[in-house]
């Protein structure tokens, strides 16, 4: 399985994952047909696990920072952004989906991970931690990481649909103020804007010319 997995990784970043093809995928790992669907019904089953894979390997990453004692509530908040926002996974990603609004599928798909698995394992406890310290300011700290995480990875992230740089400066600048009550100021720095917009331009290359995409 890890050879298909190898193999169609590489080939959803250089081709995206609509321009790959299931049989691309069974030529370059050399196995036969029937070999691939013991393992996956479908190309899309192959990106799930795929990006399973990569979401692994970015969970161990934030689990380092939620961990980390050196660190208060805020702090942490802090590295975990910038964490998940690493080329490892970001960059990979954004090479290989299609726009979220285009697949609602992988569009539930994320939003699922958000609500089962980045949130009450990473974000919340976190988020409580900073409450504890006083680092960060909220009665709510499960509805704040939800919050925090729905805007972040759905709303700013690019990958959900087609987006200037312009759109992207604002709703990171709106972002920022929204969650000053909480004592969490300027979570998405200049660094984070960059990083958006280059992985917007590597995923799909537009021809940005001052129009708004809808």
């Amino acid at each position: 399985m890890r050879k298909i997995l190898d193999t169609a990784e590489r080939l959803f970043i250089e081709k995206g994952y609509d321009r790959a093809s299931l049989q691309e995928i069974i030529q370059e790992t050399g196995l036969s047909k029937g070999a691939i669907y013991h393992h996956f019904a479908s190309k899309e089953e192959i990106l799930y696990a795929v990006c399973d894979r990569i979401g692994r390997r970015n969970g161990e990453v934030l689990a380092q920072v939620r961990d980390n004692p050196a660190l208060n509530g805020l702090e942490k908040i802090r590295a975990m952004f910038k964490a998940s926002l690493q080329p490892e996974r970001q960059a990979k990603m954004f090479c290989m989906m299609p726009y979220l609004m285009d697949n609602a599928k992988f569009l539930a798909t994320e939003l699922r991970s958000i609500f089962t698995e980045v949130v009450p394992g990473f974000v919340e406890p976190v988020i409580r931690q900073g409450i504890a310290d006083g680092s960060i300011r909220t009665e709510h700290p499960k509805e704040l990481a939800e919050a925090m995480m729905m805007l972040s990875d759905v709303w700013i992230n690019p990958i959900t649909q087609p987006t200037t740089p312009e759109e992207i400066r604002s709703r990171c600048a709106v972002y920022n103020q929204l969650f000053l009550s909480f004592g969490i100021d300027g979570l998405i720095d200049q660094e984070i804007v960059d990083a958006l917009l280059s992985y917007a331009e590597m995923a799909h290359p537009p021809s940005w010319n001052g129009e708004t995409h809808g």
